[in-house]
């Protein structure tokens, strides 16, 4: 087995310390891509079953909300139209705890024309 030099000894341990952080620091962004885009997604999900709800004549903020996990229904904020028309605002969470816990906030809109009444 061959030897390392004496000021070489280490050194991949050392290397594999200093990168550490980094790496942390790299999967903490990529799973706040992540969460960015499940809250995209599920912007779009309460905004089709509030549109959903609004067009049978129901509550669309409460149809909004069902479609929601339990984390994320109070941050969600719905405004409707007459015409059907419905607006779904859904703050991000951060996967880094502190501050206000949250990143910003997703828009996604749906439209169902008015139904009969059941």
């Amino acid at each position: 087995m061959p030897h390392s030099p004496p000021g070489e000894r280490g050194q991949a341990s050392v290397e594999l310390v200093a990168l550490l952080p980094l790496m942390a620091a790299l999967a903490t962004v990529g799973w706040q891509v992540a969460v960015a885009g499940q809250a995209a997604w599920l912007a779009g999900t309460a905004a089709r079953a509030a549109a959903r709800a609004q067009a049978l004549g129901d509550d669309a903020t409460l149809g909004a909300r069902a479609a929601l996990p339990v984390r994320l229904r109070d941050d969600v904020r719905v405004k409707t139209t007459a015409d059907g028309r419905v607006a779904v605002r859904l703050t991000v969470p951060v996967v880094v705890p502190g501050g206000d816990g949250r990143l910003g906030a997703v828009a996604r809109e749906a439209h169902f024309a008015p139904q009969g009444q059941r």
